[in-house]
């Protein structure tokens, strides 16, 4: 049977389902934001190989390219204010956070398996989830604790539970190291969600990238050595993808998005860099691994519909062309 509004109700009943649809739209903005920035996070590995280049050095080019290039969009757009402006402390901090995980991670690696270091390092999404649900009032569902702790366990389902405990005194030396990874990387996230709404998101992550290369240049000085063309190609790579790309889209992402919408659809990155070492380095998953990687996209998916659903019209409704154009702040 088909209801007639009065025609005095019929604007309002309209106004209300076109502004229901562009916090969807909205929402899907920032949400496919954080999972191509898990994506393009993912390559810096098989760039790193093709790089042939100490981390320290493709960390700092890819940090160091992604702050150029975003200077030049800015300045080439005619928002050289945006460019020139001050970004404040919180900024500034959040990209040494942005360096130091990377650093310690990779000092990590020197005292205790690789997977020991992952392993504790991909804690940082649940921690942050946690601490915002305490401190920052993004409470957690029930719901969305069983999808944080779903792509959790694909992730452990995809290092095939590969955790071992030596008890080596350099093992703990290394743990300590990853434990220090995941709390830069939890404050790099939580950060994000506490700077002031008055600077541009453009401007954030432009400034964070510089502030994370200059915190790796002295490490960067003592590590570099003469490097070909080719090597030289895969660095402005490194600074293009997962650098200026990967970075933006995650500071744009976290302008907006739950601390554990952001953290479920991190584990995007795992399965990135496990399907280009599949493809480009011929090396296989077992079933095991590929259920793992089943259940963190099947996780992420939730938690996006779960996000669309909740959405709230003053975080999300921002449109990609005013985002790009330097409107939205």
């Amino acid at each position: 049977m088909r209801i007639l509004y009065p025609v005095s109700i019929r604007p309002c009943l309209s106004i209300r389902f076109r502004t229901r649809m562009n916090q969807s739209r909205g929402a899907a903005f920032f949400l496919w934001a954080a999972a191509f920035s898990a994506i393009f996070m993912g390559t810096i590995g098989a760039i790193s190989v093709f790089a042939n280049a100490g981390a320290e050095v493709v960390t700092f080019f890819r940090l160091f390219i992604g702050a150029v290039l975003m200077a030049v969009y800015l300045l080439v757009s005619g928002q050289r204010q945006k460019a020139l402006m001050w970004p404040g402390g919180k900024v500034l901090l959040t990209g040494a956070f942005l360096a130091g995980f990377v650093v310690f991670y990779i000092m990590a690696v020197d005292y205790t398996a690789m997977a020991n270091a992952v392993m504790v390092l991909y804690l940082a999404p649940v921690t942050a989830s946690l601490v915002a649900h305490f401190f920052l009032g993004e409470r957690l569902t029930s719901l969305g604790v069983g999808l944080i702790g779903g792509a959790l366990l694909g992730f452990a389902m995809m290092m095939e539970f590969n955790f071992s405990i030596s008890g080596r005194a350099e093992e703990a030396i290394g743990l300590a190291y990853a434990a220090l990874a995941m709390l830069c990387y939890t404050a790099f996230m939580l950060t994000n969600r506490l700077i002031d709404d008055r600077i541009p998101v453009l401007t954030r992550s432009g400034y964070q990238m510089l502030s994370g290369a200059l915190c790796m240049l002295p490490l960067m000085a003592l590590e570099i050595e003469p490097m070909s063309l080719n090597q030289w190609g895969w660095l402005v790579a490194a600074g293009i993808v997962p650098g200026f790309l990967a970075i933006m889209l995650a500071v744009i992402a976290l302008k907006s998005l739950p601390a554990a919408t952001f953290g479920t659809l991190a584990y995007l990155e795992p399965i990135t860099v496990v399907a280009l070492a599949w493809v480009l380095f011929d090396q296989g998953l077992n079933n095991l691994q590929l259920a793992g990687c089943a259940l963190i996209i099947t996780s992420g998916i939730a938690q996006a519909w779960l996000s669309t659903r909740s959405a709230e019209p003053e975080n999300l409704e921002t449109p990609l062309d005013e985002l790009l154009a330097g409107q939205v702040r």
